[in-house]
């Protein structure tokens, strides 16, 4: 015969009140299985079992009308889990936007209104998003050539269904800096003066634009990675990459492709290495303005930079120098084929 244990034991077991136990006992949820001489409720092993998940679920905030249907077979355990997960996450999703929220006003310590913002900045839907992105371009690149301002708004950001903290709060940023007129005015201004005037005005044209994102795109790659093996800027295969990608920028431009180009280029290189490294006004208004976007909006996509390594003063010192070499090696060349046999 089958031992069966009075409610002070299985309370024991469980973990439950014994009071817990009289109350699911009274729902019908889990019934006794008899009782004893003196009308105690007395429990087997399958009640004993059923008590103890009821305790793991109601732990994990399983309502009590789902462990009903659960022990009443109207439903599977491996239902009931899957509709809780989905529960779980979705409650995680919203306590890290309340968190994102909260910490955003913490740090700046908002008003009421700010707050309302911020919420609402968070909870908006991928269409709305997508409208206060293609809002701040069209306002922002007005001075500036459409397709130029296309390859522009095409870095935009992504939230993703399931954002980190991290994701949420750049983009609380980003959103409040795009309805932001001063930041608006601040980005128009530093892109028309950048790129609606000479020499950068160059940079805009479609040919020059084609070659940056394509094939200038694919040079600048193996650059970096001839620069990070540490190969020296004098040597051929350095020379020839940083050739192709000058000769490649002269062809998109309209202009030569001759050694006294190369050689000015090599200068400019150099020139504006040396500026990065001491810091300038230019790179600041950059870093507060259109870089602040390209940033918040790399934080938001979780997309790395795979260049944090590369110090670009000292890459720029490096073309330079591959393009020195090679001016330089050309003349060495030009003088042995002058010279008398």
């Amino acid at each position: 015969m089958e031992e069966l244990y009075p409610i002070g034991d299985v309370a024991r077991r469980t973990g439950l009140t014994v009071s817990a136990i009289r109350y699911y006992s009274d729902e019908g949820i889990v019934r006794p299985a008899g009782l004893s001489h003196a009308g105690h409720r007395l429990y087997d092993m399958r009640a004993v079992a059923q008590l103890e998940m009821i305790r793991t679920l109601r732990d994990l905030g399983t309502g009590l009308d789902e462990i009903r249907r659960l022990v009443a077979g109207e439903l599977s355990l491996r239902d009931l889990l899957a509709e809780h997960l989905e529960l779980v996450e979705r409650q995680e999703r919203e306590l890290r936007v309340r968190r994102a929220v909260l910490r955003a006003l913490n740090r700046e310590e908002s008003p009421v209104e700010h707050a309302v913002l911020m919420h609402r900045l968070v909870s908006m839907p991928d269409g709305e998003r997508a409208l206060l992105v293609d809002s701040f371009w069209n306002e922002v690149g007005a001075d500036l050539p459409a397709d130029f301002v296309d390859r522009l708004r095409a870095v935009r950001p992504h939230l993703p269904d399931d954002p980190t903290a991290a994701q949420l709060a750049a983009w609380i940023e980003l959103a409040s800096l795009l309805r932001d007129p001063s930041f608006r005015d601040t980005v128009r201004a530093y892109l028309r003066e950048t790129f609606a005037t000479e020499p950068g005005e160059r940079m805009t044209a479609a040919p020059m634009q084609e070659f940056i994102h394509s094939s200038g795109a694919r040079i600048m790659e193996r650059i970096i990675a001839a620069y990070r093996s540490g190969l020296p800027a004098g040597s051929a295969h350095a020379q020839e990459l940083a050739v192709r990608a000058a000769d490649g920028a002269a062809a998109a431009a309209g202009v030569p492709a001759t050694a006294e180009r190369r050689a000015r280029l090599a200068a400019g290189y150099a020139q504006i290495a040396e500026i990065h490294r001491q810091g300038t006004e230019d790179d600041a208004r950059f870093d507060s303005t259109h870089g602040r976007y390209l940033a918040l909006v790399a934080a938001i996509n979780g997309t790395p930079d795979e260049y944090a390594d590369v110090d670009l003063a000292d890459l720029g010192v490096w073309i330079a120098a591959a393009l020195r070499a090679s001016t330089q090696a050309g003349e060495g060349q030009a003088g042995e084929a002058q010279a008398p046999g």
